[in-house]
């Protein structure tokens, strides 16, 4: 998307021009025709796009706060340190029992004549806790012959103190699994986990684990709830997993592979994650994939939050950046099983061969999947030949699975038209476009689905936000002039909503301390987490969604950028509403008039929401989380008419009772 690319200044010089030719003492007028429906808002319009970069699971949503708790990464000690006190003696030793259990290979042998030795562990970039709120700790050990050591639990604050702590007492030569819970004391953004023998003897340790009993729902190896929790506020109708480019890994051999992310969590095998080299600014050396959050975890996070699942699936293909593996056609037909087995792990009865795993974890009940993906970004004969196998077997098995299609990595240009012309030939049911540019392009593409074949293919508007400097640069932005063009653009989706079925901003989290890739719509720190102004856009349209798309039009045209402005309208069967959606772009102040016409005489109060800056540099921050943040209020209606006010730079939602 490089040639889509252009620096922040010429966008905002772009945004401004002409705005001048409108002035605030002119007032325009529009027309909502809310008794012409256009089309059906599908319920899952606005979601989300999920990926495992920027520390958004292990470090991020999941929510366990050891650093390779089974020794399982590349250097087996990292995050770990040796911890000796009081002169205490002692040794460790990794050990590797390869293919005896090749999910989980490594443990480590601790020995002291002395105890009060052991190990330290750093966390995802230091442990949050928090102060009176209970953490759970689990361990697997066996002991040796003649030893009976016990184990000290002792989170440790930034400056040395004991803010909480336990002890445990292995009791078999054989592996057991042993839990404790405690009370932290304080309050600490960046606390240590020593793990020390408390006498002398020998020990095997493996899978040290540490959680905050307030994961989403009190779950046993849960999320943090507080990321959690903004995903549910937005009722997504999707959430796509896991991925995005991590789907495809480096190489095949890193790829994302669903069946090692379910069962027992110390099975669950381990793998380096596709974003632990790739950017020089911020390499992470440390970053992998534990997978205890696995697909089936994601399947109940759908749930929890209301949001349909859509899962991505590896087409045979690793990223075509990076090393542009494939899998010989006549040797892909695991990767094609592994789809159809899919499909029955979500939807099968717990009498089939993965519906019974499925319901073995906890779920005896389908999760009614309805669609999946085949492929990210893959592009080129060799997808197409690949993505019809897939195809033919799915359909022929689940026909009423709707498969979603890759576009490649850009929104024009000679890849995307093979692409989007070969897929609606052969009838795709969804392709999922994705784009990053600048705000202007925003602005500049709100009409880009008018003119689409309604009779086509679905589009998945898969991937995108607007970069304030330019793509994968770690200085873009989350600031206002990118979300309001973004929102901008949204109108265009939604106006457009018998093409576009579906729509996520990507990508979702990022740590502050663990971004590699900017923008992104939510930020986390070990303890806190805010949504930024691109969130608050997405939020607002996800909750004033529709059900039913209505023309708003000016001079007869459809609003798309004209003097600055961009519409949308639908109506809300559900609560009899119409629901307006008008973005000014301009930096001057609008003076505007609504009819709305086809709808019975309407007098009384609307329920007015505006998101807007006066600074289009304007960000979120964790000191500031609101700095751009909805106001509501209300306004009149009379004979069907709406006289509103429109700030420079703003989103304005309103809500009228039909």
């Amino acid at each position: 998307m490089k040639n889509q690319l252009r620096i922040y200044a010429a966008s905002a010089v772009l945004l401004f021009a002409g705005s001048s030719l409108v002035q605030a003492q002119n007032q325009k007028m529009f027309v909502v025709k809310a008794n012409e429906v256009k089309a059906k808002v599908s319920p899952t319009m606005w979601g989300l796009f999920f990926e495992d970069i920027n520390l958004g699971a292990d470090g991020g949503l999941y929510a366990e706060l050891v650093l390779n708790r089974s020794f399982e990464l590349d250097v087996p000690m990292m995050g770990w340190k040796e911890k000796k006190e009081d002169k205490a003696e002692g040794s460790y030793l990794i050990l590797n029992r390869g293919n005896l259990n090749p999910a989980n290979r490594r443990y480590i042998k601790l020995e002291s004549s002395t105890g009060n030795y052991g190990l330290s562990n750093v966390g995802f970039r230091g442990m949050g806790i928090k102060k009176d709120l209970q953490y759970d700790f689990s361990i697997l050990a066996r002991q040796h012959e003649g030893s009976l050591t016990g184990i000290r639990i002792e989170l440790v604050g930034e400056k040395g103190a004991i803010i909480g702590s336990a002890k445990i007492q292995p009791d078999s030569k054989e592996w057991k699994r042993y839990t404790v819970s405690f009370i932290a004391k304080e309050r600490v953004d960046k606390a240590r986990l020593d793990v020390l023998l408390d006498g002398k003897g020998a020990i095997d340790l493996d899978m040290i684990s540490l959680f905050p009993k307030d994961t989403w729902k009190e779950r046993k190896n849960g999320l943090r709830s507080d990321m959690v929790q903004m995903l549910a506020d937005m009722k997504p109708g999707f959430l796509r997993f896991p991925g995005g480019c991590i789907v495809e890994g480096r190489t095949l051999d890193e790829r994302f592979q669903w069946k090692k992310t379910i069962g027992p969590i110390e099975n669950r095998q381990m793998v380096i994650n596709r974003w632990n080299m790739e950017f020089k600014h911020r390499p992470t050396p440390d970053y992998f994939q534990s997978f205890g959050l696995g697909f089936y975890e994601y399947f109940q996070l759908c749930e929890d939050i209301g949001a349909k699942p859509l899962p991505i699936l590896n087409a045979g293909m690793a990223c075509q950046f990076n090393t542009a593996e494939v899998v010989p056609l006549e040797q892909l037909d695991p990767y094609i099983q592994d789809a159809l087995d899919l499909i029955e792990f979500a939807n099968g009865p717990a009498t089939s061969e993965w519906g019974k795993k499925r319901a073995e974890m906890g779920h005896p009940a389908p999760f009614n999947m309805t669609m999946i993906g085949i492929g990210n970004e893959n592009w080129g004969p060799q997808y197409l030949e690949r993505l019809a196998l897939f195809t033919k077997a799915l359909k022929a098995k689940y026909p009423n699975i709707k498969i979603v299609n890759s576009s490649g990595t850009d929104p024009k240009g000679d890849r995307f038209d093979f692409l989007n012309n070969s897929l609606r030939a052969n009838h795709a049911d969804i392709i999922d476009e994705h784009y990053y540019g600048t705000p202007q392009w925003f602005l500049e593409n709100a009409n880009r689905y008018d003119n689409y074949d309604r009779k086509g293919p679905k589009v998945f508007a898969g991937e995108y936000a607007a970069q304030s400097d330019k793509i994968a640069s770690p200085e873009n932005k989350n600031n206002w002039l990118c979300a309001m063009s973004e929102a901008a653009f949204m109108t265009g989706l939604e106006r457009n909503a018998d093409v576009v079925e579906m729509a996520s901003y990507a990508p979702l989290f990022a740590h502050i301390e663990g971004w590699q890739w900017t923008p992104d719509l939510i930020w986390v720190d070990n303890l806190r987490s805010y949504g930024t102004a691109n969130y608050h856009v997405q939020k607002l349209f996800s909750l004033n969604k529709g059900t039913e798309v209505v023309p708003v039009l000016s001079d007869n045209q459809v609003v798309a950028g004209k003097d600055g402005y961009y519409a949308s309208a639908t109506i809300d069967k559900k609560t009899n509403e119409l629901i307006l959606k008008v973005v000014n772009s301009s930096k001057e102040k609008q003076e505007c008039e609504f009819r709305i016409d086809g709808a019975p005489k309407l007098n009384g109060k609307a329920q007015l929401t505006v998101l807007s800056s006066s600074d289009l540099k304007a960000e979120n921050t964790f000191d500031k989380p609101d700095a751009v943040s909805p106001v509501m209020n209300q306004v009149a209606v009379k004979n069907k008419v709406v006289k509103l006010t429109l700030s420079p730079y703003s989103l304005n939602i309103m809500r009228v009772k039909i």
